[in-house]
């Protein structure tokens, strides 16, 4: 999919990878630095990973288009208030609005969304994907060093018990190998 491009033709800007990890009574969500507009890097430092919600119970990093993430940020936070900081619910409803709402199916980015009993995956098809429990761990990762991330935290994860190390370790193999992730971390935990 190129990401480089909206609707209209305008260069949109990007963030890229984001990796989530529960394991341990722990859940950590990571995310990259980096920001592209096309080919150029615009900001090494931007904070894709953040807590939403009343208290921060709820952790979010999203890759896809930034200012488009920071709408869906705030339309979480929203459904959250509405739904008592029931995650699964507000998601839910949330991709509902993101799948009909004729602005909001036309942004770009993913999220991965968690508290402290539920990880999820939220896609503008209106997807809330919940990522298979295994006895290493339930991981997920989204963007375009996705793959990569998701490759290494599953191979971590099976002689790695904190689940911080395993995102982590998962983020610095994506910056070596893909081009719009880099080695700025931020990480966000529950648990």
């Amino acid at each position: 999919m190129d990401n480089s491009k909206a609707g209209h033709g305008l260069i949109q800007w990007h963030g890229t990878t984001i990796v989530g990890v529960k394991k341990g009574g722990k859940t950590v969500i990571a995310g990259d630095g980096q920001v592209s507009m096309g080919n150029t890097v615009m900001k090494p430092n931007a904070r894709k990973v953040r807590r939403i919600g009343e208290g921060g119970k709820v952790i979010a990093g999203f890759a896809g288009a930034t200012a488009d993430a920071f709408t869906l940020f705030e339309r979480l936070e929203r459904k959250l208030e509405t739904h008592r900081g029931q995650l699964l619910r507000a998601a839910v409803e949330l991709a509902k609005d993101w799948r009909t709402d004729k602005y909001l199916r036309n942004l770009e980015a993913l999220m991965i969304v968690a508290d402290a009993e539920t990880l999820l995956v939220l896609t503008g098809n209106g997807d809330v994907l919940e990522p298979e429990a295994t006895e290493s761990g339930t991981i997920t990762a989204i963007g375009s060093g996705g793959n990569y991330a998701l490759a290494a935290a599953r191979a971590v994860s099976d002689y790695e018990e904190d689940a911080e190390k395993i995102a982590r370790r998962a983020m610095a193999v994506a910056a070596e190998i893909c081009v719009f992730t880099n080695d700025r971390v931020t990480v966000e935990s529950i648990g």
